[in-house]
């Protein structure tokens, strides 16, 4: 679903946070690195080289939002926030958290209480130091608004949690957590203490300061005052721009500067045009064909099985995404590092497939509908191919369009079978939204007890190497047992001028990170 609705819905929450943690002294050492991640930004104004970026965001301002805490409904959104507030780590390379606000995260024995310590340099727009009482009030802030960030700090106990001095606070989790630093990557945005009306940006610490505009166009002007390295640029300027085909023509027709997530048609067809370089993000987004393993005729494994044999990987990735990916092996999130490797590639075995059909009892065939939309470039065709697939094996789907701006509320953890969206959203997140038993979000109806279990037991696991092992392994039995078949991974596909340089390599949260943008001379 992501951005931040899975990512729009997930991973906007974003939408998109990363993975392992630098916990206690791999967190403390590493050298801040603010800029892991970049973007850039659009307007309407004429502006001169390395002075202003313009950067065309997906988003739309019919649900955009001034608050930091809650639901980031697009990466505009996100991105607005990122460069107004610091958060307090960071989605690193190959899964390592780095430091941002926050400068360590270190655990007791136990893996429930962590001793977080934030710079001692930071200070608010308004000339405040940023003290470690505004860090926890705004993770209690997120705690409080749970319902509309799907809980991103459920494994937090935040009324336990407490102030140890100016630039250290105690954070405690309900349970052994051996992942605090990767789960204090997700928007956790700073707000000075006392924050309540979001109606207009409150001061923030982050490397720009809002100078004008509104959701549809917002400019930010370079906070000299930022700790971190100096951004490039002198001003930012970020237009919310919810078609695909519109951010792309944006560009080519000089009104931005970059323009995020365009289709790859409009790709294809520029692929030799001097006036346009390709940024290129392999694996960001995924289309997972789901099936809720507590409706029929999903409630059998077999089905399951039969439906993930008969997928052409290779054809869908072809028309779906016109190749701009690769073929997927039923991972939810095969580059999350913890991601299982050496997993042999699941191909097309229709014979198999029918086997198990008739063994559960639909040799005959079933009929059923096959719920999609055109939210996303590829997402509607994919469906209507699947179907002329599945129809191999007797599975009649007929295909059901939803309009784009209801099918999350309307579909998404709702109906038994349909084409769900991911963004970039590591395996954690995926579990805490999708996979909770009894949650309303829990989209497969995943409720197997051994393998929570096992998942406690992993994250309680102090040993970094063995952690990943265990979350892989159960990665590969939802590969295997669940209610998801992936079939392909799409690139991200951004449009930008020659020449603009700092554009951010990260998927999913990492995206929204644009302050180190800056056009050529």
């Amino acid at each position: 679903m992501m951005f931040l609705r899975l990512s729009r819905r997930i991973t906007a929450a974003v939408a998109a946070a990363t993975l392992l943690t630098g916990c206690s002294s791999g967190g403390a050492d590493t050298a801040a690195s603010p800029s892991a991640v970049s973007g850039t930004a659009p307007a309407t104004t004429s502006h001169a080289a390395s002075d202003t970026v313009r950067y065309a965001a997906p988003g739309s301002p019919s649900n955009a939002t001034g608050d930091p805490h809650g639901l980031l409904p697009g990466e505009s959104d996100l991105v607005r926030m990122a460069l107004t507030y610091d958060v307090l780590t960071l989605p690193g390379p190959d899964g390592r958290t780095l430091p941002r606000l926050a400068t360590a995260w270190e655990p007791d024995k136990s893996l429930t209480r962590w001793k977080i310590t934030i710079r001692g340099d930071a200070t608010f727009s308004d000339g405040r130091a940023v003290k470690a009482a505004d860090a926890l009030f705004s993770l209690r802030r997120m705690g409080e608004k749970a319902a509309e960030n799907f809980g991103r700090m459920e494994m937090f106990d935040l009324d336990a949690s407490k102030v140890l001095g100016d630039t250290v606070f105690e954070l405690v989790t309900k349970k052994p957590y051996a992942e605090v630093g990767k789960a204090l990557e997700g928007a956790t945005f700073v707000v000075p203490e006392g924050s309540t009306d979001f109606t207009r940006p409150v001061p923030g610490s982050g490397p720009f300061r809002p100078a004008g505009g509104d959701a549809q166009a917002a400019t930010f002007e370079r906070n000299d005052d930022w700790w971190g390295p100096k951004p490039p640029s002198r001003r930012i300027e970020v237009r919310a721009v919810p078609d695909p085909q519109a951010r792309g023509e944006a560009l080519l027709s000089g009104q931005v500067d970059l323009a995020a997530a365009v289709p790859a048609a409009l790709v294809k067809q520029h692929t030799e045009n001097p006036s346009v370089k390709l940024v290129r993000r392999p694996g960001a987004t995924l289309y997972p064909l789901v099936m809720r393993t507590d409706s029929k005729p999903f409630d059998d494994r077999r089905v399951r099985e039969a439906v993930r044999l008969t997928l052409d990987r290779e054809q869908l990735l072809q028309v779906a995404f016109l190749g701009f990916g690769e073929v997927g092996n039923d991972l939810l999130t095969p580059k999350d590092p913890t991601s299982p490797a050496g997993l042999p590639q699941r191909t097309r075995d229709v014979e198999r497939a029918r086997k198990l059909m008739a063994e559960a009892g639909y040799a005959d065939g079933v009929d059923l509908t096959l719920h999609s939309t055109t939210a996303y470039p590829g997402m509607d065709s994919a469906a209507t191919l699947i179907a002329q697939q599945l129809a191999e094996i007797g599975i009649r789907a007929k295909v059901k369009l939803a309009p784009a701006d209801t099918y999350f509320s309307t579909v998404w953890g709702k109906e038994p079978f349909y084409l769900g969206y991911l963004g970039g959203i590591p395996f954690l997140d995926v579990v805490r939204v999708a996979l909770k038993p009894g949650s309303a979000t829990n989209e497969t109806a995943w409720e197997d007890k051994t393998w929570h279990a096992g998942l406690e037991a992993a994250l309680a696991e102090a040993d970094e190497a063995e952690r990943r092992t265990r979350l892989g392994e159960l990665q590969a039995r939802l590969r295997d047992e669940g209610g998801y078949a992936v079939w392909a991974l799409s690139d991200r596909l951004d449009l930008a001028k020659p020449g603009l340089t700092g554009v951010p390599e990260g998927i999913g949260f990492s995206a929204g990170f644009i302050d180190q943008v800056a056009l050529g001379g």
